[in-house]
């Protein structure tokens, strides 16, 4: 394991009214594996993973993350119920309740940074009470040398309590978890929950209200990779699209896989260090990088093991969203340091659980920030309670919970550096083909791979000398031909066998596009209003 910023230095928390504590400052990787185990707050898999069960909450909880309304955020944050206000008296009070809990208590301290570019870096203190989340932050974070930790100066803190409970009747929150920004003190206050992802995001969050207001810099929740003529491809995906996997190119040098800044310099740098992926029914043979960054190091989330220690990846009696976190330096072709220059195509993924959206097909200007304020993908049926036939699902942005301005902005700021850089802007479903979820199956990994190198190398233009077909229903440039795809792959609706079928289904799911974007009409210009499917 790496311990670049492993340090013996000790130092005192009582500043942040943690007092009394037994503080373990920038330990080890490899120590904190060993503690958690000790402590029996963890096992450890047959690959020498970590393996933790976060408790009560397997993923994140939206409804109980809250920014403080205050001088800095009332009049720039769209408040809604994705941002949601909390008083800043409240926080205050809340804030000393978590430290008050956390002293006279072992905590794990970490000093760590986010952005790769050091002209965008933002220095972090995670104070932990658990050492596996002390771990978590240790492979999801930038990880500063020892020369970086002299005299290391954070900008913003993160507090989280995993074993906290917040009383909802006096505290503000909505339940006992919570998840809370303030701008102004820049703190970030976790408690009541053990998903660690809560972690992550809130930095997410943070630079993604920071980098467009002050740096002119537009964040993103994608992954990226580069490749050998230099060129950064971009991949925007909500969870389960295929983000983490199809960056994950062994022929290009991975970036990053979730969480990106795109600058004026037109750069594109990784906020973070490492990698946070899904491993449901994980195979070392669609996804070896992934399933041999799984080693010591690397954390394993909510997973089933045998007494062996071997992972059962098609389990998911405890959640589908089971994960790993790991070292970015855990995969193999990287780029370092995390940043690329010259973005050239954009992916946008989807899971199309209906199976009516191409495979692949290319979007003009007006239709790629109408899909990118969209961000749809689909909730297939036995995901969550109650959905018993595929269901679309929208998240502006592919990121709304993680985005405290109004959509628009950063869809705005896309479009310009689309038009700076002549960028290619791409829709590739990644979901169901020859019939909707149950009936048909999923588009094939390789088949997607293929589509998405033809329209990298230039070879999928080549073969439709520009001469797409418009989509009926949704206007989509359609491609007939890709070098290494089955021909009538590419067309959805000649793989369903069914015309009437489909086109029912297709008007349905544009009709779906258009309520969806009529809480956005008002703000958008014509050209990205002309980007909607013409039927449905």
């Amino acid at each position: 394991m790496a311990a670049s910023n492993q340090t013996t230095k000790t130092i005192s928390i009582d500043q942040y009214g943690i007092t009394n504590a037994e503080v373990h400052y920038q330990i080890s990787a490899k120590q904190l594996h060993e503690i958690s185990i000790q402590k029996g707050q963890a096992t450890q898999s047959n690959t020498g993973a970590l393996a933790v069960n976060t408790g009560e909450f397997t993923g994140r909880s939206p409804l109980d993350r809250f920014i403080v309304k205050d001088a800095v955020t009332q009049d720039k944050v769209w408040w809604g119920d994705i941002n949601i206000p909390f008083e800043s008296s409240k926080f205050d009070t809340l804030y000393d309740k978590v430290t008050a809990y956390l002293s006279n208590k072992e905590v794990y301290v970490r000093d760590s940074y986010a952005c790769a570019d050091p002209k965008y870096r933002l220095n972090i203190r995670v104070i932990n009470e658990y050492p596996w989340s002390n771990m978590f932050a240790y492979n999801m974070f930038l990880r500063p040398t020892a020369d970086q930790l002299d005299g290391f100066d954070p900008e913003w803190l993160i507090v989280n309590a995993p074993g906290f409970m917040a009383d909802a009747t006096i505290d503000g929150t909505r339940q006992h978890n919570f998840a809370i920004l303030n701008f102004e003190k820049k703190i970030a206050l976790i408690g009541g929950t053990g998903y660690t992802g809560e972690i992550k995001k809130g930095i997410f969050s943070a630079l993604n209200f920071i980098l467009p207001i002050y740096k002119n810099t537009l964040p993103m929740h994608c992954s990226a990779n580069v490749g050998a003529d230099g060129q950064t491809a971009i991949f925007f995906g909500l969870s389960g699209t295929g983000k983490t996997t199809l960056s994950a190119d062994p022929q290009r040098k991975l970036i990053g896989d979730d969480e990106h800044g795109w600058t004026a310099e037109n750069t594109v740098f990784n906020f973070e260090g490492g990698c946070y992926a899904k491993v449901i029914n994980l195979s070392q043979e669609n996804e070896p990088d992934i399933f041999n960054a799984i080693k010591p190091g690397a954390i394993l989330e909510n997973v089933i093991m045998d007494a062996q220690g071997a992972v059962d990846y098609t389990n998911i009696s405890i959640t589908q969203n089971t994960r790993v976190s790991y070292p970015i330096n855990h995969i193999d072709n990287i780029q370092e340091p995390s940043l690329g220059k010259n973005p050239k195509n954009i992916f946008f993924l989807t899971a199309d659980a209906f199976g009516v959206l191409p495979p692949i097909s290319k979007l003009s200007p007006g239709q790629a920030a109408y899909h990118f304020i969209s961000g749809y993908t689909a909730k297939v049926a036995g995901t969550e309670a109650g959905v018993t036939e595929p269901q679309p699902s929208f998240s502006a942005c592919f990121g709304a919970p993680f985005m405290p301005l109004h959509p628009t902005k950063y869809a705005e700021m896309l479009s310009q550096k689309m038009t700076e850089s002549g960028v290619n802007v791409w829709l590739v479903n990644t979901g169901w083909t020859g019939g909707p979820y149950g009936v048909g199956t999923r588009m094939k990994l390789k088949y997607t791979r293929a589509m998405i190198t033809a329209a990298m190398d230039g070879s999928l233009e080549a073969a439709n000398k520009n001469n797409y077909h418009i989509h009926s229903v949704f206007g989509l440039n359609q491609p007939r031909f890709c070098p290494n795809v089955p021909t009538q792959v590419l067309s959805p609706r000649g793989t369903w066998n069914n015309d009437k079928g489909y086109y029912e289904t297709a008007h349905k799911l544009a009709a779906s596009f258009k309520a969806n974007f009529k809480q956005f009409e008002e703000f958008a210009s014509q050209e990205i209003l002309d980007g909607a499917p013409p039927k449905g």
